[in-house]
């Protein structure tokens, strides 16, 4: 170590030792009936994509149950309306690579999916997803690698699902104000005022 700064795997054992045996036990090639069963009741998943020009994470949610498991081995996600950056889309399409986090509203753990990603237009596994006569435009197929679940320690430290720890919302930057930070000349008011009626519109 040089400068206060670990190069090697062989300095971070020494830092960090080693592994009790529940955190080697937990990963596994496909989904168990649990870790099954914890993808069909999550809303909400991050889903990591790389190329050569970077990294993106993308928040995805929906009712539970969006995350369709197809085998223990093959997930289907719609991918749904959104910005039309597609930056994960883009990502996928040069390097299939991917990584999802699985959140439980009120549950500790967090499940964590590795595995490859392909893209489909296959028109009647779009047309399954339909909510309210709107199909997604593609679905993304993820072959599993590797399955395991993530203790609770972070969310208890950062007090996610306990309200009392929350913020005041109201005093935190609206996206308005975000995109003017970026172009003095944008109206951070308007696009505020109608973002209460567009985005409820627009979400699928």
């Amino acid at each position: 170590m040089t400068g206060h700064v670990v190069t090697t795997e062989a300095e971070l054992d020494a830092l960090y030792g080693t592994p009790v045996e529940a955190s080697l036990i937990k990963e596994v090639p496909g989904l168990t009936a649990p870790y099954r069963a914890f993808v069909e009741a999550a809303p909400f998943f991050a889903l990591a994509t790389v190329a050569a020009e970077g990294l993106d994470c993308s928040p995805r949610g929906d009712p539970a149950g969006f995350v369709r498991v197809l085998d223990d081995r093959t997930l289907a996600i719609p991918d749904r309306r959104g910005n039309n950056r597609i930056d994960s889309l883009r990502n996928i399409v040069r390097d299939p690579r991917v990584a999802l986090m699985f959140l439980i509203p009120g549950k500790g753990e967090a499940l964590r999916i590795n595995g490859r990603a392909r893209i489909s237009t296959d028109p009647a596994l779009c047309e399954s997803f339909t909510v309210d006569g709107h199909l997604p435009r593609t679905v993304i197929l993820v072959a599993i690698d590797t399955v395991y679940f993530q203790c609770a320690r972070a969310l208890i430290r950062s007090g996610l699902w306990t309200p009392e720890t929350w913020p005041v919302t109201e005093t935190l930057p609206t996206a308005g104000q975000m995109l003017k930070a970026a172009r003095q000349d944008f109206d951070a008011a308007g696009y505020d005022a109608e973002a209460v009626t567009r985005l409820p519109r627009t979400l699928y």
